[in-house]
């Protein structure tokens, strides 16, 4: 197969060495907005340049979006006309709109397209998704979750806010591994600034109460700056078990009690270090989706889903009550 790399920032230089290594991936085709950056990554990887995107269509088997997110929703447009598989990092779009139109789009074309919400493909959370699943949990009575980012944002960055943008992945993963929708939720936070970082460079905090369609409470956090590590967990509360996704020796927290465990491993600094190993099998997935051996498991429909949870959380938060998520639609 030769696949189209469309973005070669951080995300897309590590996306780009797992399809170089796939067995079935004959070349890899480079584009980016600064031509130096997609021919050192193309040189890196022994892949080739395009211009754009467009240039691509007719030489590629199948397109990886890890662009910046204004433009994931043109690509995927234009995947959706050329008829080829389509893998596109989160979100689609910044709106419900946007989003939707991409969601119908792809629908009545029927080109396989996969969204990237990586930590579906983490061990920890397939385990714990399973244990939900074969009812080793019971009644699930509480879920808690945390992204909490090792630093804020480099200065530029285009920031969508904490629920877009950071704990848009609590809400995919809390829907993948709890099988339930989300009801009603209720948001807050804050910004706050930091000498270490300065001014523009904010630190944002969210805290979110979720009820699910089953009983199930959430409480979500998202923390923009964790001095020990990048921090990301979920805890799950039911009538059989109790148990934790990230409870690891590298975990970037520190116990205060005699005997407690202390942190014996390097702390993740960044979502790559985390998830390194769940991003490389999300791709080797999409390849057997782009290949019709497997349905996609992250489909637009469920990144419009945690789009809808977002959007409720900024209007809770702005309006400073609860909200249903069919406000949303």
């Amino acid at each position: 197969m030769r696949i189209g790399l469309v973005g070669a920032g951080r995300i897309g230089v590590f996306h780009g060495h797992t399809l170089a290594a796939h067995d079935e991936v004959s070349s890899v085709v480079v584009s980016d907005p600064l031509p130096e950056r997609a021919e050192a990554v193309a040189t890196e990887i022994g892949g080739t340049v395009a211009p754009d995107a467009e240039a691509m269509i007719g030489d590629i088997d199948a397109m990886v979006i890890a662009a910046a997110t204004d433009v994931h929703a043109p690509m995927m447009h234009l995947a959706a006309v050329a008829g080829i598989p389509v893998f596109c990092e989160k979100p689609i779009a910044g709106t419900l709109p946007e989003t939707d139109k991409v969601v119908a789009h792809i629908a009545d074309t029927g080109v396989p397209a996969q969204i990237g919400f990586q930590r579906r493909f983490d061990a920890g959370y397939r385990a714990a998704k399973e244990m939900v699943d074969n009812g080793a949990l019971g009644h699930l009575y509480a879920v808690r979750a945390n992204t909490h980012d090792y630093e804020p944002p480099p200065p530029g960055y285009v920031d969508s806010g904490i629920y877009a943008d950071t704990q848009i992945h609590d809400f995919d993963i809390m829907r993948f591994v709890t099988s339930q929708e989300a009801v009603e939720v209720y948001a807050t936070g804050f910004f706050a600034t930091s000498d270490r970082f300065g001014d523009d460079r904010p630190i944002e905090t969210g805290a979110v109460i979720i009820s699910l369609d089953q009983g199930t409470q959430a409480l979500l956090t998202g923390v923009r700056h964790d001095p020990v590590g990048h921090d990301v967990r979920m805890e799950l509360f039911g009538e059989g078990d109790s148990v934790s996704v990230g409870l690891h020796p590298s975990l970037p927290l520190r116990s205060l009690e005699e005997g407690g465990a202390p942190i014996t491993e390097p702390t993740p600094k960044t979502f790559l270090d985390r998830f390194a190993a769940a991003y490389r099998t999300e791709i080797d997935v999409f390849i057997d989706v782009a290949q019709g051996r497997a349905e996609s498991p992250c489909t637009p429909k469920d990144a419009r889903e945690a789009l809808r949870i977002a959007i409720a959380c900024n209007i809770s938060r702005a309006e400073r009550r609860p909200v249903r998520l069919e406000e949303v639609s």
